[in-house]
């Protein structure tokens, strides 16, 4: 009997905005979408401010250094 892994990566490596939500592609191909409700600094940012962040530990977060908020991609899989 075979087993099968899978490896489920929290690393992102793209981050995009639309009205209402913030949507991620991880390293593993899976494409996660939350809503910008969830994160009040976030839902309150002009586009400017959305589009104005970079990866912190490699993609294992993300910075929006306008806004001094930080989110962790793990956090968003719970």
């Amino acid at each position: 009997m075979s087993t099968l892994t899978i490896n489920k990566s929290t690393i992102a490596l793209d981050v995009w905005f639309d009205d209402s939500k913030m949507c991620l592609r991880l390293e593993d191909g899976r494409e996660l979408a939350v809503p910008l409700a969830w994160f009040p600094t976030l839902n309150k940012a002009t586009e400017p401010e959305l589009k104005n962040w970079r990866f912190i530990g490699g993609g294992e977060g993300i910075h929006w250094e306008d806004l001094d908020e930080d989110i962790l991609v793990e956090g968003l899989l719970i």
